[in-house]
């Protein structure tokens, strides 16, 4: 009989530091895309709000803090990541398990802003990408979500078939960054 054990979407190739670059696999718990049904999206965020503590994001933000966040995930498209959904949310939304779909990372340190310059056309300054924002854009060549943590932190989400393809295009993005440095 073959036996079978879970592995996490960047088993083996995870953590990494080059330079100043560190990327690691996050843990994120529970994913769930919660899509609001016609006319709920103030009673979805007011409900998001009782039972998980955090109100719906804006587009391209995000809400709440590590371990429990609502990430905006597309028109009228919320991702929440941590806590299982409360059953209330099913009242007006639909909620989908998303927990094994995603490789999920963190790209910390002084160079991660640069590093991820070399992948994503959008505007990493901080003047611009700040604390809680967020974006569904491409990443090299992927569909990805990228949320900004803090100064020099980042999540990063593709879907769990890239996980070797992300960690591949960060680590050549990062070697790129410390030659320079």
């Amino acid at each position: 009989m073959v036996d079978l054990s879970a592995n996490s979407p960047c088993a083996g190739l995870l953590p990494l530091t080059i330079g100043s670059v560190t990327l690691s696999e996050a843990t994120p718990g529970t994913l769930t895309s919660i899509a609001p049904y016609n006319g709920q999206d103030k009673a979805l965020s007011a409900a998001l709000k009782s039972l998980h503590g955090m109100a719906a994001p804006a587009p391209n933000r995000a809400t709440g803090k590590e371990g429990a966040r609502a990430i905006w995930f597309g028109q009228r498209m919320i991702l929440l990541q941590g806590p299982p959904p409360d059953p209330g949310l099913a009242k007006h939304a639909a909620l989908t398990d998303q927990s094994d779909a995603w490789a999920v990372v963190r790209l910390e340190g002084a160079g991660a802003a640069d590093t991820l310059a070399r992948l994503t056309p959008i505007d990493l300054r901080d003047s611009q990408f700040k604390r809680g924002h967020t974006a569904r854009t491409e990443l090299r060549h992927m569909m990805s979500g990228i949320t900004r943590l803090g100064p020099n932190s980042y999540q990063i989400m593709v879907f769990r078939g890239f996980a070797q393809t992300l960690v591949h295009d960060l680590k050549t993005a990062m070697q790129g960054v410390a030659a320079r440095g």
